[in-house]
């Protein structure tokens, strides 16, 4: 699994490695019958090979951070195959472009599941994007691994979040803020569900812990325009912005940002959507010293993602960065082969049932899959970004965090959903 190690809790248990991957082999030939009545039955096992989808924005505003997910993606795959593929079938990557715009992330979705017979998707980056192919995915019974933190107060048998929920983000960058007196926040984002959403909650949080909204802007998605806005923030009182911005926006605003006289120094910007593709992008100048909130850097130290960050580069190009999102899909390619493999099926309901439980030794640390939420355990981190236009963590949690997409261990959050 080109240095990842699966645990046993879950997985192969009281059985050789070398004798279950001959096992898991055997069971190929018998698995992924087209004429299930099962879920997932669209889906063709029938041959050597196995369609698994793609859907990633190629095109548009949110090209930016998308396509670097999908040639991490790709990267897994290939791996994938090089080590054998999944229960003796090696995999056939069908991408599709959802070009920035939901609707057509809906349409290419059904064209993965009915068309391509794809055996799981692997996607999506905003929560508009993942709303408009929810229930496409519940319709035809199809697996979606969604590899981007998101706003939580979701849940869908047909959809694994594998990026950050609000508990493993949102909240411990607010406790973060928090503890360094930083209690008066600006709240900036784009005009769609994920931004209002954890904007809500944030200012439920902030409620209960003391803490100021003193303002809150959208601009909308692919917005250059944020001479307002930056103003509005200058003239504030804040102590620090919360910038729940996606895609190209964030370059015109960080550019304004430094035009208006405001640095990382005088009033601190803590982003939730910008890792190390955005910062390059961006322009570490326009960058150097703001905060970041994620799981992953591609300076997390580990084994694993040493082996990750080469194999990346050695792909795609030396001066490419790795990031958190990219992170999280390459292991969720990984994540979904170990549970069709302890599954020893690629029929969905087998493949959830086999899910809980499932453990990665992946570039961000142990990951765990909880298979209530159908989510994963992930250690939070503080990044700073530095001149060299890395992320350097600053802070983290300790240890991976349950998760909690619906707040329940949290009174101040009671009647969010």
């Amino acid at each position: 699994m080109s240095g990842y190690s699966i645990s046993r809790r879950g997985l192969l248990t009281g059985i050789s490695a070398v004798g279950a991957s001959a096992a898991l082999s055997a069971c190929g030939a018998k698995t992924g019958d087209t004429t299930s009545t099962g879920a997932g039955a669209q889906a063709d096992t029938s041959g050597d090979t196995v369609k698994v989808g793609l859907l990633n924005s190629l095109s548009g505003t949110m090209a930016i951070s998308e396509v670097t997910v999908h040639n991490a993606l790709l990267l897994a795959v290939k791996e994938i195959n090089a080590a054998g593929g999944v229960l003796g079938k090696k995999l056939e990557p069908v991408s599709q472009d959802g070009a920035s715009d939901w609707p057509t992330f809906a349409e290419k979705a059904e064209t993965l599941i009915k068309d391509d017979k794809v055996v799981a998707t692997f996607g999506c980056w905003t929560s508009a994007s993942r709303k408009a192919v929810k229930p496409v995915f519940e319709r035809y019974k199809s697996l979606l691994f969604y590899p981007v933190q998101y706003e939580g107060l979701e849940q869908s048998p047909y959809i694994f979040y594998i990026g950050a929920t609000t508990n493993q983000q949102i909240v411990p960058a607010l406790d973060y803020l928090k503890k360094r007196g930083l209690t008066k926040l600006y709240l900036v984002g784009s005009d769609y569900v994920f931004p209002r959403t954890a904007n809500k909650i944030i200012k439920a949080y902030a409620k209960a812990n003391g803490m100021e909204v003193v303002g809150e802007d959208y601009a909308p998605l692919g917005s250059t325009e944020f001479g307002t806005i930056v103003n509005k923030v200058k003239d504030a009182g804040a102590d620090a912005v919360f910038n729940t911005l996606n895609g190209d926006s964030n370059v015109a605003f960080f550019k304004e940002y430094k035009s208006a006289g405001l640095t990382a120094k005088s009033l601190p910007v803590l982003s939730v959507s910008i890792a190390e593709e955005e910062v390059k992008s961006i322009g570490t100048q326009y960058l150097d010293g703001q905060l970041t909130a994620w799981n992953y850097y591609e300076t997390t130290p580990g084994a694993a993602n040493t082996k990750f960050v080469a194999a990346y580069q050695a792909k795609y190009g030396k001066d490419k960065p790795t990031s958190d999102p990219m992170e999280a899909a390459y292991i969720s390619v990984y994540l979904w082969k170990a549970m069709v493999e302890k599954a020893g099926s690629f029929d969905v309901a087998k493949v959830k049932a086999a899910s809980d439980g499932i453990e990665l030794d992946a570039p961000e640390g142990k990951v765990t899959v909880d298979g209530a939420t159908q989510h994963v355990y992930k250690t939070a981190r503080i990044g700073k970004v530095g001149s060299d236009g890395l992320i350097t963590e600053v802070w983290n949690s300790g240890k991976p965090v349950k998760p909690d997409p619906y707040l329940k261990g949290y009174s101040w959050a009671s009647g969010l959903s």
